[in-house]
């Protein structure tokens, strides 16, 4: 049990409502955040500390940090960035618009949130911070590009984190997710019909797949796991006295970090584009 601190990002559903509720129920003070206004009062109405929070305007994120801030007295023990959608589509039917957004959401809004976060956790002496990465933060795969680019970004940005602040006692932990049973597909297939002109696409048939793969329910990935699988790796990620530095969660994305380190590159293409 814990009465620490935590922000998390991205509670309307999936990862970080499990996160949330769960934590919240372990004992630790949650402070639980959504981009709308239903989702905030969805959350209040399970009995949560919850904010609206849009990660890509600065003048939010400094508003709800500084709510979050009045109820713990000026400290914040964890950071959980988990809050991310994923844009589907060939890079090349992708406008620079588009990818763009995908990263004010998924990159630079971490950023902007980690940042205004560092000097508190400077100030009180602690703190841990958590980014939610994916397998495809270290492999690729085919009609992902954005959302493999966005995570490739995240994996570089903590590394280079967990170094910056390792004097200031300020840990910095990867979660890799691989396939999860989340709301990510239904978001998924909403960014890929308002962005990708699909009948205009040299891509057309191939697309035709990835529709019935986002449509579907639940994932039909093998070896997809639920929410219930990552908030285990948050759990010992939040508590152990020595954190891992990433934290693999499924079975693909143990098996793909064997094979980045031990595949020829081509090799590793060919397994890739199968999926």
């Amino acid at each position: 049990m814990s009465n620490k601190s935590i922000l998390i990002t991205g509670c309307s559903s999936g990862i970080g409502l499990h996160a949330a509720l769960t934590l919240s129920a372990r004992g630790y003070q949650v402070f639980a955040t959504a981009r709308k206004e239903q989702d905030v009062a969805m959350l209040q109405e399970k009995g949560l500390t919850a904010y609206l929070l849009d990660v890509t305007k600065t003048e939010s994120i400094a508003d709800t940090l500084a709510k979050v801030l009045e109820q713990t007295d000026g400290q914040l023990d964890f950071l959980f960035n988990n809050g991310a959608y994923g844009q589907p589509g060939a890079l090349e039917d992708l406008s620079t618009e588009a990818l763009k957004a995908q990263f004010d959401t998924n990159v630079f809004g971490w950023h902007e949130l980690t940042k205004q976060v560092i000097p508190v956790m400077r100030q009180q002496g602690h703190g841990r911070i958590i980014q939610c990465s994916s397998v495809l933060g270290f492999v690729s795969m085919a009609y992902r590009g954005a959302y493999n680019a966005s995570k490739y970004a995240i994996e570089g940005l903590t590394d280079t984190l967990r170094l910056e602040l390792k004097l200031a006692n300020i840990d910095v932990v990867l979660l890799q997710p691989g396939p999860i049973n989340t709301q990510f597909r239904a978001n998924a297939l909403a960014a890929f019909q308002q962005n990708i002109d699909i009948d205009a696409s040299a891509h057309k048939k191939e697309y035709q797949q990835q529709i019935e793969r986002l449509s579907s329910g639940k994932s039909n990935a093998a070896f997809t796991l639920e929410p219930l699988d990552v908030t285990k790796a948050l759990i010992h990620a939040l508590e152990s006295k020595r954190p891992q530095l990433r934290y693999r969660i499924t079975t693909p994305t143990k098996i793909f970090a064997v094979f980045k380190r031990i595949l020829p590159a081509r090799w590793l293409d060919f397994m890739l584009a199968k999926g």
